[in-house]
């Protein structure tokens, strides 16, 4: 793939990420009237970068050809969504499906059933139109919603296991699976005080 048929590759999934965070800042303004109780505490949003994505079409076998990156990678426009308490992530993501223009491509629930390491998240990949002159085609755009404590835990876990540590590799995956349990009771606790305050 060449950087001119990367760029070119790129422009409809940026169209369609720049689309979903516009319905995602809209929701978080009807979720409320005052800014305290919105749902979203934060958002951040990438397009895989060229060397990103002909890595992973290598894992896949593929030849790294633009049709290749297209059919395989549903994950070229990425969206993380950090909100402040899990009852956020379900009508966030909702919502998202019940609007009818848009196609759930993919959906994965880490937080009702954690990957064994401890990782919890909830994953959408959505299918987002996109009109041209000669149509109208769909675009996947993977979202990735977060609390605030999921996050953070995934940060310290990609910082800490993906580095070479001298520690015991069970050990430490051990550790983290803890550490998850323990800031989710944290979380739960917070969610309680939050539901007495409203």
């Amino acid at each position: 793939m060449t950087n001119e048929q990367y760029h070119t590759l790129i422009h409809p999934y940026t169209d369609a990420m720049n689309l979903i965070l516009t319905r995602l800042e809209i929701l978080n303004h009807c979720a409320a009237d005052n800014e305290d109780v919105r749902p979203i505490h934060g958002i951040t949003h990438r397009i895989k970068e060229k060397i990103s994505m002909e890595n992973k079409l290598k894992k896949k076998h593929s030849n790294g050809s633009v049709q290749d990156a297209r059919t395989l990678l549903k994950d070229i426009a990425g969206i993380r969504v950090i909100c402040f308490f899990e009852r956020d992530i379900y009508q966030l993501a909702e919502s998202l499906k019940k609007q009818t223009d848009l196609i759930l491509v993919c959906e994965k629930d880490y937080i009702r059933h954690p990957k064994p390491n401890g990782y919890r998240s909830y994953h959408l990949v959505l299918g987002v139109p996109i009109y041209s002159l000669d149509g109208m085609e769909y675009y996947p755009v993977e979202i990735q919603f977060r609390t605030i404590s999921m996050d953070f835990w995934a940060a310290m876990e990609h910082r800490i296991c993906y580095k070479s540590q001298p520690f015991d590799e069970l050990e430490m995956k051990s550790a983290f699976r803890q550490y998850a349990e323990i800031l989710d009771g944290i979380e739960k606790s917070f969610e309680v005080y939050s539901e007495n305050c409203g």
